[in-house]
């Protein structure tokens, strides 16, 4: 009974994932200046939500690389007003960060 998976957004603190057995906690994307945070928390959501869309299977292991996903949108998102930098995003800036999360 109960969600076989759950995510605690802990804001600019990262995020854990649980299961019944294993145990994910990841930071953030350091960036050099937040001009605002309003989003992040949805940019973070809306990522993991597109990239398990995208996904063959729902297992630990695909929510871990769709949080790392998530992390990298709302990194971008923080760096501007508004989502004027998630515009003219390329997914090669997205997997970049995504990259350097590891």
């Amino acid at each position: 009974m109960g969600p076989k998976y759950v995510i605690i957004k802990k804001g600019k603190k990262g995020a854990e994932l649980f299961n019944y057995e294993k145990r994910y906690v990841t930071g953030v994307f350091d960036v050099e200046k937040v001009l605002d945070p309003t989003g992040a928390g949805d940019c973070f959501i809306g990522g993991i939500s597109g990239f398990l869309s995208q996904s063959d299977e729902i297992s630990f292991e695909s929510i871990k690389s769709a949080i790392d996903y998530g992390t990298s949108l709302a990194s971008f998102n923080v760096e501007e007003m508004g989502t004027k930098n998630l515009l003219n995003l390329s997914m090669n800036d997205v997997q970049t960060r995504v990259n350097k999360l590891k």
